[in-house]
């Protein structure tokens, strides 16, 4: 007979509870294997990302005419006197009236014609007078720039920035380099044919030589006056612009512009001097006491506002009172060194008044010194006077007789 197995059934949970123990058994076996093996392999390095920098390399200035054309011929006559050394005419204070009504020779493309030159390697190189007017023939072996002046070119105040020294006035027809008495950065426009959109085409003309603060067009006169935000860039646009056309065949009549009587001008002139040196100011002196001054910085505006009240509650010093300085400032800090000085004087009169008392301690003082309060000269006049007293010699008086006939006497010489 076959054998029956009479062993009681295991419960379905307890088989499963069992299973899962034997796996997380292997789970550990596994895990304790993987810590125990150490791994030799060594990871491949990451790959550096290399930012690459392309510089385009400048191009060289091109001649804007052919060097074939250049004749040297002396220059047209502009004034009385011809200067052999200069080779120029001086002594004229206006131009020919008939020169002025011809159109130029040429005329720059800034787009097409920037370019280095011999003067780029050079610090403090004037721009190329010929170059502003179109007709420069050299073009990369030119000694001078051939670029539009930014605000990073500073000049002397006697020159303009083609290196032309300009003279104590402006001549008659406000024309020529100009004047360093004052600096200009007007230039005034002529001529221009009058249409409707006539403001559009000037800015948009003299927007090429520089950025433009301020234009004003006078409509039925054909007139524009156009201020610079910087003077070089009004000398080159005068140059630039001289005996050119618009979008008609009209001649400019190019000149410096006379001073604006406008009060409102003069104090916009007077703000943008002030802005300036305020801005030069700013650069000289620490971040952090230009921000505590303007202020700008938060923690510094909170101790201000601390140290400004003085133990009054509410209370904030203006300015003038907070950052005063001298003896009788309010602001602490505002006494520093003058403190000391007053001492100093102090100490210094008390060792002269003591050390003028020791020597003349026994010396008896005169009565007009003693009285001279009340009276016209002062106690230092007449102690002079009492010092510089000379003794002088007494006359020996006669002896007095003695006996009965005293007093007794006639005018007659026999007695």
């Amino acid at each position: 007979m076959a054998e029956v197995d009479t062993r009681p059934e295991e419960p379905v949970s307890a088989v499963i509870e069992q299973a899962q123990a034997g796996e997380d058994a292997t789970d550990a076996q596994t895990q304790e294997l993987a810590l125990t093996t150490t791994n030799t392999e060594v990871a491949a390095p990451a790959e550096k990302k290399v930012k690459k920098i392309i510089r385009r390399k400048k191009r060289p200035a091109r001649p804007q005419i052919d060097p074939a054309l250049v004749k040297s011929e002396p220059p047209p006559q502009t004034g009385t006197t011809f200067n052999i050394w200069y080779n120029k005419w001086s002594g004229g204070d206006r131009e020919d009236k008939y020169l002025s009504q011809t159109h130029a020779k040429g005329r720059c493309n800034i787009a097409l014609d920037t370019g280095y030159t011999r003067a780029d390697g050079v610090a403090g190189s004037f721009f190329c007078l010929f170059f502003a007017r179109g007709v420069c023939p050299k073009g990369q072996d030119c000694e001078y720039l051939h670029r539009l002046p930014t605000i990073h070119d500073i000049f002397n105040p006697n020159v303009d920035c083609f290196g032309r020294d300009k003279f104590s006035d402006y001549r008659d027809d406000m024309g020529g380099v100009g004047s360093f008495s004052r600096q200009n950065r007007t230039i005034y426009i002529g001529r221009i044919h009058v249409t409707e959109d006539i403001e559009e085409i000037v800015a948009r003309h003299f927007a090429e030589w520089g950025q433009i603060e301020r234009v004003r067009v006078l409509n039925t006169r054909g007139v524009a006056f156009v201020t610079y935000s910087n003077e070089a860039n009004a000398q080159f646009a005068k140059e630039a612009m001289a005996h050119q056309s618009l979008d008609h065949n009209e001649i400019l009549n190019v000149r410096w512009a006379t001073a604006d009587p406008n009060p409102m001008a003069q104090k916009r002139e007077a703000r943008r001097i002030e802005e300036q040196a305020a801005e030069a100011i700013r650069r000289a002196l620490p971040a952090e006491y230009v921000a505590e001054i303007e202020g700008k910085d938060s923690e510094a505006r909170k101790r201000r506002k601390i140290e400004s009240s003085y133990g009054l509650e509410g209370y904030e010093a203006p300015d003038e009172v907070h950052f005063a300085r001298g003896k009788n400032a309010v602001n602490p800090r505002g006494r520093e060194g003058y403190e000391l000085e007053d001492q100093q004087l102090l100490m210094l009169e008390a060792g002269e008044a003591g050390g003028w008392g020791q020597e003349h301690e026994d010396e008896p003082q005169p009565q007009e010194q003693q009285q001279s309060s009340g009276g016209i000269l002062s106690g230092s006049t007449l102690a002079a006077l009492q010092a510089a007293r000379v003794a002088v010699a007494e006359k020996p008086k006669a002896p007095v007789s003695a006996g009965p006939l005293v007093a007794y006497g006639s005018d007659d010489d026999s007695d």
